[in-house]
């Protein structure tokens, strides 16, 4: 079993020295950075970036500079959704929204976690969770 379908499994997985990870992490970044930097107006190249970053988004999503998430196709945006500035989605796990979801500034959703021993821990394993936010949150 690959290190990526531990991760989607809920298994610990290494993250840190997997090959296909690590990429699909860095492409992630890179297309945050770049969504980051755009000018505020330029609304139409942004969504045009979102829509291959992220796992599942409509024309009616918003999501305000500046944003970050891990691997993007694991997020899942239901319609009318909007993220405030400074929006941090760690989503080693699917992170699925529900329509007319509204976040406010500075929020992180985190499906990963570490293990509590030190043995685990410092073999730089993880696991990930899914998060679900309904409708109308």
């Amino acid at each position: 079993m690959t290190e990526k379908e531990k991760m989607l499994k809920e298994m610990l997985y290494d993250a840190n020295n997997d090959e296909d990870l690590l990429k699909e992490r860095t492409i992630a970044k890179d297309l945050c950075f770049k969504f980051n930097h755009m000018m505020p107006s330029d609304v139409e190249n942004q969504k045009k970036l979102l829509k291959e970053l992220l796992g599942q988004i409509d024309d009616t999503a918003s999501i305000l500079a500046s944003f970050w998430c891990d691997y993007g196709y694991n997020i899942k945006l239901g319609k009318n959704f909007f993220a405030n500035h400074n929006t941090v989605i760690i989503d080693c796990a699917p992170v699925t929204f529900g329509d007319n979801v509204f976040i406010a500034p500075n929020c992180g959703f985190y499906t990963a976690g570490h293990p509590i021993d030190t043995k685990r821990r410092n073999q730089g394993l993880e696991f990930a969770y899914p998060i679900t936010v309904g409708n109308n949150v």
